[in-house]
């Protein structure tokens, strides 16, 4: 099976535990996902299979948002709830302890630790601070290597942790609301940031500490929470793949028609502008996996989309440029064999002229 899925990750799985459990539940070892979510976090976590894995390069650099809650009082050692309190009130810290040099001693109990005045006003006037492009500094236990070594590993092992900052773009920082030295926020950010190390520098500036509490991704590029399946649905569904592959079988055949503004050739030239006519087996019946896949043509919203006729897709598939006279201003372009078959990811080389960057096998 071809096609992208959207799993609401559970907290307490890793991202690669996610992939593991689909692969078995979809019987097919090409399984990736668009963006690792830490253990703790939840929510949008979008996974490509079959030959769409070669998808996952149009992503590297999507925009993500979140939801969650800051808990000011103490820091970890992960800059999250899932690592250990850090006190450097009774010893040095090391350059893996994810303390700074510098922050100030802390406990648990949240009202000896501050005098600082939590309001509302003085954490959104702080979180106003960390927005623009910025230099961040990813946390020891996170996946960045260090020597082709996860910094994860050699913090695990007490073992020295340097990471240089990273540019990040942090587009938007609410505080939404703040109840008992916990500050819950929204934030939309470009990719690479980490939410762990926002709140773990906002406890040091405010010399009281503080820690990711929990976090919820809502988006990522195209992809939301709405769209989103537990695994538990998506196993639920998965005695139907047989049904599945009678409903693809019956899509190819329905007139090619699409409600994304996109082209359909004629005879190998022009092309016209049709009304959308999405397969309704595979848009709206509920028992069959299928239903829970992303539809093809929402994939990529950015760039147009061309139906090819059978002549343009022999050439498309042997590696042969070809002629798309209504795209000229186009970079890209998705070229789709039928309603719901994506052939091909197309770049412009001269003029109207294509040439097939990727081109996905048929199931």
């Amino acid at each position: 099976m071809n096609g992208v899925i959207i799993i609401d990750k559970p907290s307490g799985w890793t991202s690669h535990d996610v992939v593991n459990r689909m692969r078995r539940v979809l019987g097919q070892r090409s399984v990736g996902h668009l963006g690792t979510l830490d253990p703790l976090a939840t929510g949008v976590l979008p996974l490509v299979t079959g030959s769409l894995t070669r998808l996952a390069q149009f992503y590297t650099a999507s925009e993500k948002t979140y939801e969650g809650v800051i808990r000011f009082g103490f820091a970890t050692n992960t800059y999250d709830a899932d690592g250990e309190e850090i006190n450097v009130g009774t010893a040095a810290p090391s350059a893996s302890s994810g303390q700074a040099p510098d922050c100030p001693a802390v406990t648990t109990d949240f009202a000896m630790t501050t005098s600082t005045d939590l309001t509302l006003a003085t954490l959104q006037t702080l979180a106003a601070e960390f927005c623009g492009v910025i230099q961040q500094t990813p946390p020891p236990f996170s996946a960045k290597k260090i020597h082709g070594v996860p910094a994860y590993k050699l913090a695990r092992k007490q073992k020295e942790v340097i990471l240089q900052p990273v540019e990040v773009d942090i587009k938007e920082f609410d505080i939404t609301s703040v109840d008992a030295g916990r500050a819950h926020f929204r934030a939309r950010v470009s990719s690479g940031t980490y939410m762990r190390s926002i709140a773990h520098e906002m406890g040091q500036r405010l010399g009281c500490g503080a820690h990711l509490e929990s976090l919820r991704r809502t988006s990522v590029a195209e992809f939301d929470i709405s769209q989103a399946h537990t695994i538990e649905e998506i196993e639920a569904a998965e005695p139907l793949l047989a049904k599945t592959k009678a409903a693809e079988t019956k899509a190819v055949q329905i007139k090619v028609c699409h409600s994304d503004r996109s082209c359909a050739f004629s005879q190998g030239r022009g092309s016209a502008v049709e009304e959308p006519a999405f397969p309704r087996d595979m848009a709206t019946d509920p028992r069959t996996i299928s239903s829970l896949f992303i539809h093809p043509r929402l994939l990529l919203p950015q760039f147009p989309s061309v139906t090819a006729d059978e002549a343009t897709a022999a050439r498309i598939r042997s590696g042969r440029p070809i002629n798309l006279p209504n795209l000229s201003r186009a970079r890209q372009v998705k070229v789709f064999a039928s309603q719901t078959e994506l052939l091909s990811i197309a770049t412009r080389v001269a003029g109207t002229l294509f040439h097939p960057k990727i081109v996905f096998p048929a199931e």
